[in-house]
């Protein structure tokens, strides 16, 4: 799977994604880097086929009435630890995995899940 991370989601998701096997990118690392605007983030994972993790709502409206991003995994948790948030994707691997294969999935990753296909 191909991963684009936020801006507000650590760098060491981006890493542990990579150890298991995945390809990620940090918003960090595209060419306007913190300064990519939500647009341009959809833009580039839709035109890519990147599943984008955030953890801002605009993502989430935009799924909805623009059905852009057409990948998105958002987490509802605050400030979490990175282990935490390492564990969390690493018990969700496989249920992403599973959602990848439809066109378009919105899932929410926080105490409980909630899984959105159109």
């Amino acid at each position: 799977m191909q991963f684009l991370c936020d801006v507000h989601i650590s760098i060491k998701l981006v890493k542990f994604l990579i150890s298991s096997g995945h390809s990620a990118l940090h918003v960090n690392q595209l060419p306007a880097k913190w300064n990519s605007t939500d647009w341009e983030i959809c833009t580039i994972a839709d035109q890519k086929q990147l599943i984008v993790i955030t953890k801002d709502e605009d993502f989430r409206n935009s799924f909805f009435l623009r059905q852009s991003p057409k990948k998105l995994v958002r987490v509802l948790l605050g400030n979490i630890s990175n282990q935490a948030l390492n564990e969390l994707f690493s018990k969700n691997l496989s249920l992403i995995e599973e959602l990848n294969a439809n066109h378009s999935f919105y899932l929410e990753l926080g105490s409980s899940s909630t899984i959105y296909t159109p």
